[in-house]
């Protein structure tokens, strides 16, 4: 792992166990005893097990796991909304578990910001009033907050509800409201805790194409946490699968799907869109190659290729500087769905 002054979050051994005897749970848990053998003997809940994980900076980095797993847990030890048991956690190469109670109010206004699942909107305030709300606990004057809250109100498309109430906002619309709440803050991280699962699918799908398109320029630090497979695969550069507050693999999504560590992992993975999941970098041919009319990121995705073959016969593929290093042709995309099928 790397020192942790590289990383945006870096979490080593963090374990938590709910209960009134912890201690006892913790050595059991160190002795190879199961989060069940625990709970069976102690009646502590094993909430996280020994969790690290390095989370770059202007990533998108998602946990994911089904009910239970620890996800929602673990991210809340980002910002010591829950205490560890054991293990440390570091944002930006500092000890959140070091900060003195003014240290982490600080923190929490100026270096994370959050978004639930539940929008967590103040009823009585309207949109503008909600996004720039963050801005007025950090003591910023009523002019220039609302100047900043208009200004992510048009970023996620809510121009000319400024004066509406959240009950006048569709669920899509109120979670817009919640995302320019956290980026109004202009944090380097923010936290994303199910932001999306209380929507309907389609509506579902257009945030997580609109928190792409953001991040494109605003390059932020996201941890998102998820129970979908299909969400981590689409947003995520890198996935962490958690199953009984352990992680089971980290990687990034075409290894999570082509190499599943385990037979839980296996599971996920049977009937996942593999055209989500490969990258073109992985399949393109690289060198010298004719400039192409049509071309996509090196990390673009084959299902993002996939419609350009309509009328190109390769596409060209850019590195981060705009440079075409490659191409890749509609039987190598095809070729590749057809091996991981």
């Amino acid at each position: 792992m790397t020192d942790t002054s590289e990383n945006a979050i870096t979490i080593r051994g963090v374990t938590k166990i709910f209960g009134d005897d912890p201690q006892t749970a913790l050595a059991m848990l160190r002795d190879g005893k199961s989060k069940a053998e625990v709970q069976a003997e102690t009646g502590q809940v094993v909430g996280l097990d020994a969790v690290s994980l390095d989370i770059a900076r202007g990533q998108i980095f998602v946990v994911m796991g089904l009910s239970g797993s620890g996800k929602s847990t673990l991210i809340r030890h980002v910002n010591r909304l829950i205490e560890p048991t054991a293990g440390d956690i570091f944002v930006g190469g500092e000890n959140v578990l070091a900060m003195s109670a003014e240290e982490l109010r600080a923190f929490r206004r100026k270096s994370v910001a959050m978004v639930f699942q539940k929008f967590g909107l103040l009823p009585h305030r309207s949109v503008i009033d909600n996004v720039a709300y963050g801005l007025e606990v950090r003591g910023v004057g009523r002019r220039e907050r609302r100047e900043a809250a208009a200004k992510w109100i048009e970023t996620v498309g809510l121009a000319g509800y400024e004066d509406a109430r959240p009950r006048q906002l569709s669920g899509g619309q109120q979670q817009r409201v919640g995302l320019a709440r956290a980026l109004a803050l202009d944090t380097d991280i923010v936290l994303m805790d199910e932001a999306f699962s209380a929507l309907d699918p389609l509506i579902r799908s257009g945030m997580q194409d609109q928190l792409l398109e953001l991040q494109k320029t605003l390059n932020k630090t996201i941890l998102f946490i998820t129970h979908d497979f299909d969400e981590a695969l689409k947003i995520g550069n890198r996935i962490a699968v958690l199953k009984d507050g352990s992680v089971q693999q980290v990687g990034k999504p075409e290894d999570i799907v082509l190499r599943p560590a385990n037979e839980h992992i296996e599971e996920f993975v049977r009937d996942v869109n593999k055209a989500r999941a490969i990258h073109v970098r992985s399949i393109m041919e690289t060198g010298e190659t004719e400039l192409c009319e049509q071309a996509v990121s090196m990390d673009a995705r084959c299902e993002d290729v996939l419609p350009l073959f309509a009328d190109h016969k390769w596409v060209g593929v850019l590195d981060q500087s705009g440079q075409q290093i490659g191409r890749v042709t509609a039987r190598q995309v095809i070729g590749a769905l057809a091996r991981h099928g």
